[in-house]
């Protein structure tokens, strides 16, 4: 595209002005041919850490599958999209500490809509925790319940950010029953593991630069 823009404008020109396009042309032909050709021969990454994209879970019999929290999906749900409840498996099994529920408008409007609702019903919030660019809006709220456990509420409006869902949500969670979960399952995790097993994770902590880069 940019060699034709070059042709146009050379053949449209002055003869002055055709050697100053045409030494452009020659000066940035070679860098684009350089560029392209060592976009071309660069080979995508698909493995580091040992683990390769697309391989199968099981070809990794040492890791772990399990964490300190484990979680349902939900589709559908009364006026939301989808959703994700995670529950204890250590300290209290069974107990939900998080809620995560995607509304299911999406639009900027509503989230006005839900923050006006959510003010009037819970006051100003405690904090902001959204970014300074307009793409990521998070209103935090921060509460005590009669059975004096810390309970924290999000509202969220996503636009942009990939690492977000896009559009609304809300998210509701006890931050300290999630702690005690994490310290419960990390302290099992210690008094269960055989002697062989930590024989296995020593030679794990071993790494080269084969582990460390994408290859």
């Amino acid at each position: 595209m940019f060699l034709k823009v070059l042709s146009f404008f050379a053949v449209k020109q002055e003869p002055v002005v055709n050697k100053i396009f045409f030494s452009i042309l020659i000066l940035a032909s070679p860098l684009i041919f350089f560029s392209s050709s060592a976009l071309s021969a660069v080979k995508a990454p698909t493995e580091v850490g040992g683990f390769v994209l697309g391989s199968n879970v099981t070809d990794y019999p040492e890791i772990e599958y399990s964490n300190f929290l484990k979680e349902v999906v939900i589709y559908d749900w009364h006026g939301f999209d989808k959703g994700i409840i995670s529950y204890g498996i250590c300290a209290s099994p069974g107990e939900i500490v998080k809620i995560k529920l995607k509304y299911a408008d999406s639009s900027k409007k509503y989230f006005k809509i839900l923050l006006k609702k959510f003010k009037k019903k819970y006051g100003k919030p405690t904090e902001w925790k959204g970014d300074s660019f307009g793409i990521l809006h998070i209103w935090k709220w921060k509460f005590v319940d009669e059975n004096n456990n810390r309970v924290h509420l999000i509202l969220q409006h996503n636009t942009k950010n990939p690492n977000e869902n896009r559009g609304n949500m809300v998210k509701l969670f006890y931050p300290d029953n999630i702690i005690r979960e994490q310290a419960c399952f990390t302290d099992q995790c210690i008094k269960n593991i055989s002697e062989e097993e930590k024989q296995k994770r020593l030679q794990r902590k071993k790494s080269d630069w084969n582990y460390l880069i994408p290859r």
